[in-house]
């Protein structure tokens, strides 16, 4: 019984030792990754001016962003993820839905939509042919994410207006609802861009976001821009935040994802490496010392002499 418990042993333990081996090599490359199946809606609410062409004067709004992102998995690799993009910027009016597809409706100020390629792993933008081809346009550094274990250090982030990645610095540590994030900050100052449909103007960003560095999520943004003409007469202006509910989903979301990591990436390993060599040492001990006791036994057993 013991020798048959000792081989139990043997085994469990060998089999502890290659789950942390595998934990600590082979899993960091498969968990560490953009899943293929993201499908997120982020909200935020904030208050806007806008220009009115009929009366020349801006207007003042609520306003409501919806933000649909969407991993198109058929279209994506094993390296790259292609995400869909679609914001709508609405004026936050009863009974106003979240995303107008009709261009003419005066409660819509934008509906855009935004088709990229990111790498999996470091999340910076990707541009390839063969993404062009499936509907990828150009883009330049990080688009919608931070890299797994971000650090704390300016990164190049995707400014839609500018058309090209602008510093994003880090700003210090902070926690939201109990979970430690960056905090990462652009700042545009009357950058040329085009500010509406074939006009030229003057551009300005202040935004600040929230990431969860083990994961790379956003779990938090606030944006403050500025869009004038070349004069410096205001076209539009709008000042936006995540929504409390999209933030709290955020917090809940991201802890729930470090918790899944630091299992794979921390508990597993610890107790393969630990509890697999002492199982291993024990089983071999109930195992062949039992057969050593099994053999001195027998040997002393001599054959009955007539």
């Amino acid at each position: 019984m013991r020798k048959l418990l000792g081989w139990v042993l043997v085994g469990v333990g060998a089999f502890l030792l290659v789950v942390g081996l595998l934990a600590t090599t082979w899993a960091p490359d498969q968990t560490q990754k953009t899943p293929l199946d993201v499908n997120s809606q982020t909200y935020l609410t904030g208050t806007a001016q806008k220009i009115n062409p009929d009366t020349g004067e801006l207007d003042d709004l609520d306003v409501k962003i919806l933000s649909d992102t969407k991993v198109d998995s058929e279209r994506s690799t094993d390296d790259v993820a292609l995400f869909v993009n679609t914001t709508c910027v609405t004026e936050d009016a009863p009974d106003t839905p979240d995303c107008i597809g009709d261009k003419n409706d005066p409660r819509l100020i934008n509906n855009s939509v935004d088709v990229f390629a990111t790498d999996r792993v470091t999340a910076l933008a990707v541009n390839d042919q063969r993404f062009e081809e499936r509907g990828a346009t150009t883009h330049e550094g990080l688009v919608n994410k931070w890299p797994f274990d971000t650090q704390r250090k300016t990164y190049p982030y995707w400014d839609g207006m500018l058309n090209r990645a602008v510093d994003v610095t880090f700003e210090g540590v902070e926690r939201i609802d109990g979970l430690e994030t960056y905090k990462f900050r652009e700042v545009v100052d009357e950058e040329p861009a085009e500010v509406a449909t074939d006009i030229d103007g003057l551009y300005s960003q202040d935004k600040t976001i929230w990431v969860e560095p083990k994961t790379g999520s956003i779990i938090k943004q606030q944006q403050s821009e500025t869009r004038t003409t070349e004069d410096g007469e205001t076209l539009f202006q709008i000042d936006a935040v995540f929504t409390d509910e999209t933030i709290a989903k955020n917090v809940a979301d991201a802890k729930d994802n470090v918790g899944s990591l630091n299992l794979l990436g921390s508990t597993v390993p610890l107790i393969g490496f630990i509890g697999g060599p002492i199982l291993l040492i024990v089983g071999l001990i109930l195992a062949l010392g039992g057969r050593r006791r099994g053999t001195r036994v027998a040997s002393k057993r001599e054959p009955a002499r007539v």
